[in-house]
């Protein structure tokens, strides 16, 4: 059985903690910050869990990040 290629976009998108979950980063940090509050912009700061829905499609996108 051949090695599953592993998607390259969502390699650099998605981390995965030691627990084993996937993480994933906000949109919205490219352009128009200067106009959101310091709060607004912290909260593009950490990254947030992928939902569950998400999980299992990204899974077979990246099958060796573990």
């Amino acid at each position: 059985m051949p090695k599953i290629k592993t998607h390259k976009g969502a390699r650099d998108r998605f981390k995965v903690t030691g627990t084993g979950k996937l993480m994933r980063t906000t949109g919205g940090k490219s352009h128009l910050r200067r106009n959101r509050s310091k709060r607004a912009k912290r909260l593009y700061d950490g990254m947030v869990p992928v939902s569950s829905a998400d999980a299992k499609r990204a899974r077979k996108l990246v099958p060796y990040m573990k």
